[in-house]
């Protein structure tokens, strides 16, 4: 799964986040009648302690069993988009990218303004494109509107995890937006639209200049390379092969590369 290691401990942090939130919720009493929006909460003691048992456990199949119970026990409950984003996370963590996505639409199903469901479901449809999937058109749909929307909520929507600085915030919010644009410039790379990768990824791959991301350099370097623009993606390979560091899968690729367009560019291969 070609995901941003950075977004493993932003999603940890903001699924806590949120359950701490949860939890001051049970203590404090409703907010006043001028405040739009309230922290969700469980409307009995017996919720409370379920909804605690099942975000204690681990492991993608586990959490997802408890979210599906969880959610069957209590249909009404305003805590449900919480285990299905623990279930979702548990998954990345396993590497599982189609229990990832199944679990990150019933996430959007119950919270469609949901940043880090957006920006994953997006990222998983674009990483596992292909040419023969009889879904391929409406996949794509899906990732230019997951993405467009993850933008758009990214600054009205996601809440930071709780105790954040000003600056971690900022980070966080680029790194949804990087993978957001990173997503989308691997579908137009995908459906030869190479212009539009270039452009999606160039601003991918500036939003996350403090945590860069080898991958998103390697599909720049292609699509530069499919235009013929040959130095210019000969210095973004450069960045791959820089950043892809011990990456099994993805380090060959990008030094073959590399050492092809430095024939092509005229400048040495190393």
């Amino acid at each position: 799964m070609k995901l941003n290691r950075v977004l493993l401990c932003l999603l940890a942090a903001a699924t806590c986040s949120c359950f701490a939130q949860q939890a001051a919720a049970q203590r404090q009493p409703a907010p006043p009648a001028a405040q739009t929006k309230r922290p969700p909460q469980a409307k009995t003691q017996a919720e409370y302690a379920d909804y605690n048992a099942a975000y204690a456990l681990s492991g993608g199949a586990s959490v997802e069993k408890a979210a599906n119970e969880f959610a069957g026990k209590y249909p009404d409950s305003e805590l449900k988009s919480f285990l299905f984003s623990k279930a979702m996370h548990e998954y990345q963590n396993e590497n599982n990218p189609n229990k990832m996505l199944a679990m990150g639409e019933k996430v959007l199903a119950l919270d469609p303004d949901n940043t880090i469901a957006l920006v994953l479901t997006a990222t998983v449809l674009s990483d596992n494109l292909t040419d023969g999937d009889p879904a391929r058109s409406a996949k794509i749909q899906t990732i230019k509107q997951n993405a467009a929307r993850a933008l758009e909520t990214v600054n009205t929507s996601f809440t930071p995890p709780a105790g954040t600085t000003p600056e971690q915030s900022a980070a966080y919010k680029k790194t949804l937006q990087s993978m957001a644009h990173a997503a989308v410039g691997i579908m137009n790379l995908k459906v030869n639209d190479d212009p539009g990768a270039e452009r999606e990824l160039k601003l991918a791959a500036e939003l996350n200049a403090t945590q860069p991301d080898a991958y998103i350099w390697y599909h720049l370097a292609l699509a530069q390379d499919h235009q013929k623009k040959y130095p210019e993606a000969l210095a973004s390979v450069e960045q791959a092969v820089k950043y892809a560091g011990a990456n099994s899968e993805l380090a060959p690729l990008a030094i073959a590369e590399r050492d092809r367009l430095a024939k092509l560019a005229g400048a040495p291969a190393k």
